[in-house]
């Protein structure tokens, strides 16, 4: 079987967040069961990696209006059984992944794909398209009659624009723009293809699946996904790990353990870099965002810092960066600014205790990359976070809201100050398999089931 992704971004060529992680380790492990498996993503002139150039040319059909698009470029690289091809466009040829034109960009990029595909020889069996980015190339698969599945890994961001102004960069037949398909409240929406033209769509925990059928989280779209439902075209897949980059016995960027009692030593050095006192220390490694909570960790740190020291690495919102700065003046609190993954390694190697106060989380990463580094997690019963921290591992509340994160706070630090229960915490957390080999089985079995 031959699997085509398709996304906007993959570890460790370019990468944002958990999607670059998720194209990072799931391919791989595919690849290993047996699927032959191609990632398709544009050539960022940011890229982290060479490609090697194995096609250059135009194709008649590619136009926006009566305007052809500029020649195309195919890069490949090949490792670890996988084929990852750089679909190259002048308007990826800048610094940066993501900007104020990418419904155009991605309306581009979604109509090379299966161009691209076709002069370099890859047939796809299915192809699997990841966010709103890859919707465009949902819709052009389904028209050719291939299989296909899409997997949400944020609704909330949609690659929204004004329908009549971009209906032009998609060349779609004409009853696709309406209602029915990619026309939402007078926009075209890119998650919407995804979701219309899909054989199969997933998102990436199970409880996930379920909230976004709700107005909390559907984020508009809740008729469509209950449609889904009910259909049986959605389905939660929850999220692996790649346990080879985040292992504590191996780990090159921060001090490396293999159980509980060798954690004081990473603990030790994170708490020297930040020159804090003998209090445990709480890590988040974040987006600055709105969906993530961290206004709730702001308004609570007056209550969380009499007990925990407090380290935040991140970048995202200036107002929640400017307020974080200058909580940074305060003995108990760090706070660096921007993505630094050694840092964040470290970070979750020796920080105690770690915070994820969600508004929603799709599946989240963070939380079981701390409990991987025996570092409990502190969480908001959200999305993914419902299915993968444990009662008896993690402290969780149910609230929106500084006051209950205060509370869960003082639960950890209540749990911490009794050694032998925190320890069997942590042996609880160290002990649980995260591996993408489950995750990716469901898939297989899905794409087995595509019928066309």
């Amino acid at each position: 079987m031959r699997v085509v992704h398709v996304a906007s971004e993959v570890f460790p060529f370019s990468r944002s967040g958990g999607l670059g992680d998720v194209l990072g380790i799931l391919p791989e492990v595919l690849a290993g069961q047996g699927a032959q498996t191609t990632v398709v993503s544009p050539w960022y002139g940011s890229l982290a990696g060479q490609p090697t150039e194995i096609w250059r040319g135009t194709s008649p059909e590619l136009t926006v209006g009566s305007s052809p698009i500029h020649e195309l470029r195919v890069g490949e690289i090949v490792q670890n059984g996988v084929q990852y091809l750089f679909i190259g466009l002048p308007e990826f040829d800048r610094p940066g992944l993501y900007f104020d034109d990418d419904v155009y960009r991605f309306c581009l990029f979604g109509r090379a794909v299966l161009t691209a595909l076709q002069h370099v020889g890859v047939t796809p069996d299915v192809v699997h398209g990841h966010d709103w980015q890859s919707g465009l190339v949902l819709a052009y698969a389904h028209l050719a009659g291939l299989r296909t599945v899409f997997t949400i890994h944020n609704l909330q961001y949609q690659g929204r624009w004004n329908i009549e102004e971009a209906a032009r960069w998609t060349a779609l037949p004409e009853w696709t723009l309406g209602p029915d398909a990619l026309e939402y409240h007078g926009d075209l929406n890119l998650m919407k293809a995804g979701l219309v033209f899909a054989d199969a769509v997933t998102t990436v925990s199970p409880n996930y699946a379920q909230e976004i059928t709700t107005p909390e989280y559907g984020e508009g779209l809740q008729g469509l996904l209950i449609r889904l439902t009910i259909e049986g075209r959605l389905t939660g897949i929850i999220n692996g790990l790649d346990q080879e980059r985040w292992d504590p016995r191996t780990d090159p960027d921060a001090p490396q353990f293999a159980d509980p009692a060798g954690k004081a030593a990473a603990t030790a050095v994170l708490r020297e870099e930040f020159a804090m006192d003998d209090a445990p220390i709480l890590g988040v490694v974040s987006r600055l965002a709105d969906q993530k909570g961290i206004d709730l960790l702001i308004e609570a740190l007056p209550e969380v810092t009499p007990h925990w020291n407090v380290v935040v690495l991140g970048g995202g919102d200036p107002l929640l960066t400017a307020a974080l700065s200058g909580w940074a003046q305060h003995p108990r609190v760090a706070f660096v600014g921007g993505l630094n993954e050694p840092l964040a390694h470290r970070i979750y190697a020796g920080a105690d205790a770690f915070a994820m106060p969600s508004r929603f989380e799709p599946c989240g990463l963070s939380q079981m990359i701390s409990m991987r580094y025996g570092t409990l997690p502190v969480v908001r019963l959200t999305g993914g976070l419902v299915d993968t921290v444990p009662a008896d591992i993690g402290f969780r509340f149910a609230e929106a809201s500084p006051a209950a994160l205060s509370a869960a706070c003082a639960e950890a630090r209540a749990e911490y100050d009794r050694p032998e229960a925190w320890q069997a915490r942590m042996e609880r957390a160290m002990a649980l398999d995260f591996s993408w080999q489950g995750p990716a089985a469901q898939y297989l079995a899905l794409y087995g089931r595509l019928g066309r």
